[in-house]
C-alpha cells in the first residue's frame, strides 16, 4: 500500500509527464486483461523515476535537451512507441522537425541507416499528426 508521501510523488511525476506529453499518461497506465496486481507497482514506480525523477533535472540539461537525447535512446534501442512519446515531447518543449531530423542522421552514422530509418518512419508520422493538430498550413515546428 502506497504511503500518501508515496502518492503525492507518484501525482506530482503524473503532471510533469502530462505537461511534457501535452496528454495524461493514465491513460497508458490502465490495467490490462490478465495483468498481474503488482503491474501497477511497476508502472507507478516506473512512472515516478523518469517523470518525477528523471525529467524534472533542469539544473544542468533542459527539458527540450533531454527530449532530444531520449529520442536519440529510443531510437537506437528500437523501441518505438516509447519513441512517439519522446517525439512528442520534444516537439513539446522547443525541438523543431529539422532538428530531430539531424537526430536521424547522427543515428543513422552512429547506429546504422536501418535503426535510423524504421525511428524516422516514426517520426514522420508524429510530425504529420502535429502539423494536423496545428491545423492547415501549419508546420510541427512553429
Amino acid at each position: 500500500m502506497a504511503t500518501t508521501q508515496e502518492e503525492g510523488r507518484y501525482a506530482e511525476a503524473l503532471t510533469h509527464a502530462q505537461r511534457l506529453l501535452g496528454t495524461p499518461l493514465e491513460g497508458f497506465l490502465e490495467p490490462t486483461a490478465g495483468e498481474p496486481a503488482n503491474g501497477a507497482d511497476f508502472k507507478r514506480l516506473a512512472t515516478v523515476q523518469t517523470f518525477g525523477a528523471a525529467w524534472p533535472r533542469g539544473e544542468v540539461l533542459d527539458t527540450r535537451t533531454r527530449a532530444l537525447v531520449s529520442v536519440t535512446i529510443t531510437a537506437v534501442l528500437g523501441t518505438l512507441e516509447p519513441l512517439r512519446g519522446q517525439l512528442r515531447i520534444a516537439l513539446n518543449n522547443g525541438a523543431t522537425p529539422e532538428e530531430i531530423a539531424e537526430v536521424f542522421i547522427q543515428i543513422a552514422a552512429y547506429a546504422g541507416a536501418a535503426r535510423a530509418f524504421e525511428g524516422y518512419r516514426i517520426a514522420s508520422q508524429v510530425f504529420a499528426e502535429a502539423a494536423q493538430d496545428q491545423g492547415p498550413g501549419a508546420t510541427a515546428g512553429a
